[in-house]
């Protein structure tokens, strides 16, 4: 069995101040710091093979303290994809006290559009509650300018079952560190959530979901650490 845990980001300066933030990139606030360094040592005694995060520096800082409060002390080194990044970053080999963290947009937040950086409860005001609601969290239905979640999982879910699922059905601990919109995704598929359904899910800042995994890529159990 393998591990697979999903850690959205901390609270971010904007989600404190009740903004949409989409592909802004916002950093962690005091309370998101904490909030990395508890995730941190509610998985303490995992020893994570490989990681993955969003672009978004919320996303990372999370990822980069949480690292710091396991026992096994990993070291995360961001593996670049191209240009002098992935050629001049190079070294021999992995150890074991090394953690590769792949950064991908794939795991990036949604796309808010005409809305990031507006606060949510004034806009309330203006169009209604019922309609901030339809655009923050129906399945198919476009925020103005934005992505639906329909359009999140198009590039989360290929992501995941192309880099993700072939590693833990070789028996490899996983840490992914993203945003709320794109954990949602690969949760809608991990539990064969409907259409219908998703609207209803929320994933808490900096809370680990961890799910056990057979070496078929099933889900045999799923814990939330609180």
């Amino acid at each position: 069995m393998s591990k697979l845990v999903l850690v959205r980001h901390g609270q971010s300066w904007w989600n404190l101040q009740n903004r949409f933030t989409g592909w802004v990139d916002i950093p962690l606030s005091k309370k998101g710091i904490a909030e990395a360094k508890r995730a941190g040592t509610l998985l303490n005694n995992t020893k994570f093979d490989v990681a993955y995060s969003g672009y978004l520096i919320r996303a990372i800082e999370t990822l980069v303290i949480l690292c710091d409060y396991l026992k096994s002390d990993l070291t995360p080194i961001i593996q670049h994809r191209g240009g002098r990044g992935k050629a001049w970053s190079h070294h021999v080999n992995f150890g074991n006290g090394d953690l590769p963290v792949h950064i991908d947009e794939a795991l990036n937040e949604r796309y808010y559009g005409d809305l990031q950086g507006l606060n949510k409860k004034e806009l309330m005001k203006k169009v209604g509650k019922e309609q901030v609601h339809i655009w923050r969290r129906s399945y198919s239905i476009r925020p103005p300018g934005g992505e639906s979640l329909k359009d999140t999982v198009k590039r989360t879910l290929p992501f995941f079952k192309k880099k993700v699922l072939p590693k833990l059905k070789d028996g490899k601990n996983i840490l992914i560190v993203a945003s709320g919109n794109s954990l949602r995704s690969i949760v809608m598929h991990l539990e064969n959530i409907s259409e219908k359904d998703i609207p209803h899910l929320e994933i808490a800042t900096g809370v680990p979901i961890v799910y056990n995994v057979n070496n078929k890529g099933e889900i045999k159990s799923k814990k939330i650490l609180k």
